[in-house]
């Protein structure tokens, strides 16, 4: 008599290396992995397109920004508004376009700028600038200039220690790529960049 097919024995995992995997996990793991890859692509777009992290280096915008302070720029804003007087922007620098440099906008494309004796005329009228304090302003001058189209004339709120549109004269918009907006870090300079 023949032998009948006995059906296949069971036998228990010996292989102790490898759990089975749960049918849940792998829906949780590829969920996961999803909402990461839209995560940093949302981060890719916002740092690439219109905030920007900086750190500031050097003392030229003390003691509105600080050496070593973290910024954000923003980048777009300029898209949808002009740049206006009061501005602290983030530019290339006109002299070696691979360095950025921040700055206060003074003058405006049009405006007649001079300094005497640290003193900033706009267009004939002193201007008030709270934001240098006296142990940060200077006595030099600097005879009139009408600022050119699409330029502007930056300075650093630290007049004694700041390169500026004395040094290297008025700037092009086609150099300006964002507005500072926001500081970060440290801590205790959180909020607005004014």
């Amino acid at each position: 008599m023949p032998e009948q097919a006995r059906p296949a024995e069971l036998r228990p995992r010996t292989d102790k290396s490898r759990p089975p995997v749960s049918p849940r996990a792998i829906p949780v793991l590829s969920v996961w992995v999803r909402d990461l890859i839209i995560s940093l692509a949302i981060s890719a777009f916002i740092i690439v397109f219109l905030y920007q992290p900086v750190k500031v280096e050097g003392t030229s915008m003390m003691p509105s920004l600080d050496d070593q302070e973290r910024i954000f720029v923003n980048k777009y804003v300029y898209r949808l508004e002009p740049i206006e007087r009061g501005d602290i922007v983030v530019f290339r620098y006109p002299r070696d376009p691979s360095k950025s440099f921040i700055k206060r906008v003074i003058g405006l494309a049009g405006d007649r700028i001079r300094i005497e004796a640290g003193q900033v005329l706009v267009n004939d009228v002193a201007l008030d600038e709270d934001y240098v304090p006296p142990a940060y302003a200077d006595q030099r001058s600097y005879s009139e200039i009408i600022v050119p189209a699409n330029s502007y004339f930056v300075l650093g709120d630290h007049r004694t220690m700041s390169n500026d549109s004395r040094d290297f004269g008025p700037v092009h918009v086609g150099y300006i790529y964002g507005k500072a907006v926001f500081g970060y870090w440290p801590m205790d300079k959180m909020g607005r960049v004014r």
